[in-house]
């Protein structure tokens, strides 16, 4: 695993790569928080789970959708910072910066998400306790809700646009300067590795927030779109990520790549 060459290897020990560390541990418990049970379903057609066990899925899945979503923000900031202030970079993200980043982001999205298990865990449930997709899920289990569910919607579109939106206006804003320092470079060569240092970041980017963007507004606006293709997106999201993003960063980083080739062939420095 990444956090494991890391620690052992003190190259790594830079701000891209603590961040790294961060996504691939925040990967680790989405993996771990879905995929058990969407195995078993799969595999023993074990289609039942337990109420508070759906209750805490629901925690895990959308806490640390969010803190991915803040790493993914906090990583845009990096490569803002490297490619606008390369003499600076060191200065400014130092590990101690790094790792207070890193503790707000798991902060808000533990405090953010706690309400809606506590919230739902209050409300009535109607007969009919099926849910369509192979997760809990907070606007799923909300549609199995027997009593008037405005409040907790409001509350998720508020914990939407205050986590997503607020992470998506700065990757946004870190990108056009990023894109207007890099075309005032004198040379295509220059420009070109500056573009070759963001492209991981943006194709990790894309694979997160796409099917995350899809699922949570087809739960609330798409009700014409079949239920095939929501099921669908909705386990790419939490699926699709975890498994491109080691494939991403350990092909298109040099340093990961000679790491692990080094590991696997027993060839240490």
């Amino acid at each position: 695993p990444f956090c494991i060459i890391r620690k052992t290897d003190h190259t790594l020990h830079q701000p891209m790569y603590l961040f790294l560390a961060m996504l691939a541990l925040t990967d680790l418990v989405l993996s771990s928080s879905t995929q058990p049970k969407m195995l078993a379903i799969l595999w023993f057609h074990a289609h039942e789970i337990e109420y508070h066990a759906c209750l805490i899925q629901v925690f895990f899945i959308h806490a640390f959708s969010s803190v991915e979503s803040g790493v993914l923000m906090a990583m845009a900031l990096d490569r803002y910072v490297a490619i606008c202030f390369p003499l600076r970079h060191s200065s400014i993200l130092t590990t101690s910066v790094v790792i207070k980043l890193g503790s707000v982001v798991m902060v808000r999205g533990l405090l953010w998400v706690s309400p809606f298990c506590f919230m739902i865990s209050r409300m009535p449930f109607c007969p009919n306790k099926v849910i369509p997709q192979s997760y809990c899920e907070h606007m799923a289990l909300l549609k199995l809700v027997c009593a008037d569910t405005r409040v907790n919607r409001g509350y998720g579109l508020f914990v939407a646009f205050s986590v997503v939106g607020f992470d998506i206006i700065v990757i946004g804003i870190s990108y056009v300067k990023i894109l207007k320092a890099v075309l005032q470079l004198p040379s295509d060569e220059a420009r070109l590795k500056a573009f070759g240092t963001c492209a991981s970041h943006v194709c990790v980017i894309l694979a997160f927030y796409i099917p995350a963007l899809f699922t949570f507004l087809t739960h609330r606006f798409g009700h014409q779109v079949p239920q095939v293709v929501h099921i669908m997106f909705a386990n790419v999201y939490l699926l699709v990520p975890p498994m491109l993003n080691p494939i991403i960063y350990g092909v298109r980083t040099k340093e990961i790549r000679d790491r692990v080739i080094r590991g696997c062939c027993g060839k240490e420095p």
